[in-house]
């Protein structure tokens, strides 16, 4: 697989894809063309690194944080967030390491 290897646009839902997990680790590419999504409260830490476009995450206590190409970000268990934007030209491409 090529982590820059795109599906046929346009694209309704982010398409996420596990790229390997066990019983403590999940990695997961996510591409968004737009999309936003509802409120996470996660059991799991998050690391995100940002591999392409750009995107806003909002977080519940007001916080925003805006991601850019190689922008990383560590998101502990519980602290609520959601996307609040992705770009669509360049797509966002999401390498997510949960553990």
């Amino acid at each position: 697989m090529n982590i820059y290897e795109l599906p046929g646009f346009p694209i309704k839902n982010e398409v996420i894809t596990i790229l390997t997990q066990n019983d403590r680790v999940r990695i997961e590419r996510i591409i968004s063309t737009g999309q936003q999504s509802g409120w996470y409260d996660q059991e799991e830490t998050e690391y995100v690194m940002l591999l392409q476009g750009s995107a806003e995450l909002a977080f519940a206590d007001g916080k925003t944080i805006i991601m850019e190409k190689g922008d990383t970000l560590l998101i502990p268990p519980h602290q609520q967030h959601r996307v609040a934007a992705t770009s669509t030209d360049p797509p966002c491409i999401w390498l997510c390491v949960f553990y």
